[in-house]
């Protein structure tokens, strides 16, 4: 039920967005979601009794990765890419981010190498998204540059979640999320501010703007981030990341249903590949998951002693 409510939350997100851009410039919109966000969760971790004050180099260190990198640049590139393509480009493109971590890993994590098989589904989940960016003469221009700016986005999210495995917070999950969202929630002012075509003077928002922002900030940012968490204690990170392949297939449902959108047989494709490559780069731990699933004592998951690393909620072993 959990992994069934964050797929619908964050399926639903790309939909939001989508609606939000009518009437808010992308970045400022991005901002406004992530000032509602920190919020929510400074009141949740005071509520919850959370030390909130960073204590060593590590806390700031985690806090500077996630406001700038994971938060200030992934959020920036997505909204920006968004207004290009349909929601569900989004959701599909990010799917990409657990085929190129292994890639990032072996270059800035030391004890990290990768292996035959994470090499093959990384080339697969690339060869999906040509498929899904058709650069063929007719698809040259807008929808072109959204998939650049979203995969920049992916490629963003990737290289901050293996950059956050170097340090070790002090704090709490909670609080130091309220730290990077605050963080980047400034950062996204700030690049909104530098751009000339973001102007408060254009901003023109609705009822359902209204209603797409407050379901970004609470729902998609807050109540999403908390309720992952919640899962990966429950069923453990790598059983949690497969998330990531069915939140494109109920933005697609909504973005049909909601705003009327359809997906060509081509971007089916593109993401049946991308999928392929998830499934070669995860080999082991798919292969582990089915152990545990049919009650063999095999399957371990990736304990303080292991020569292992958790990236962005995926388990990658240094060795077989």
């Amino acid at each position: 039920m959990l992994f069934a409510a964050l797929a619908l939350i964050w399926g639903l997100s790309f939909v939001a967005i989508k609606t939000g851009l009518e009437s808010v410039p992308p970045v400022l919109l991005a901002a406004v979601r992530h000032d509602i966000a920190a919020v929510v969760l400074l009141g949740y971790a005071l509520w919850q009794g959370r030390a909130l004050r960073p204590q060593t180099r590590d806390d700031w260190s985690l806090i500077f990765i996630g406001g700038t990198v994971l938060i200030g640049a992934h959020f920036a590139l997505l909204f920006l890419g968004q207004q290009y393509v349909p929601s569900s480009f989004g959701a599909i493109l990010l799917s990409l981010t657990p085929v190129v971590t292994p890639a990032f890993a072996s270059t800035l994590l030391p004890r990290y190498t990768v292996r035959p098989h994470e090499l093959i589904g990384t080339v697969c989940g690339f060869i999906g998204v040509v498929i899904i960016a058709n650069p063929t003469p007719g698809a040259i221009g807008g929808r072109l540059l959204g998939v650049v700016l979203l995969i920049s986005s992916a490629v963003a999210f990737a290289v901050g979640a293996v950059l956050t495995e170097r340090y070790t917070s002090s704090l709490s999950l909670v609080s130091i999320q309220t730290w990077m969202t605050l963080l980047g929630a400034a950062i996204l002012h700030l690049i909104s501010a530098g751009l000339p075509s973001e102007r408060l003077g254009t901003v023109s928002v609705g009822l359902e703007q209204i209603a797409a922002i407050a379901y970004l900030g609470i729902v998609a940012s807050a109540i999403g981030f908390l309720l992952y968490f919640r899962l990966v204690s429950t069923v453990g990170a790598a059983e949690t990341s497969l998330v990531s392949y069915v939140v494109p297939a109920v933005t697609a449902l909504s973005g049909w249903l909601l705003l009327g959108e359809t997906l060509s047989s081509v971007t089916v494709a593109g993401f049946a590949v991308i999928v392929v490559g998830f499934a070669w780069v995860k080999a082991d731990v798919l292969r582990s998951l089915r152990r545990r699933h049919t009650g063999s004592p095999s399957h371990r998951p990736c304990g303080p002693q292991d020569d292992c690393v958790v990236v962005s909620g995926n388990t990658y072993w240094t060795h077989d």
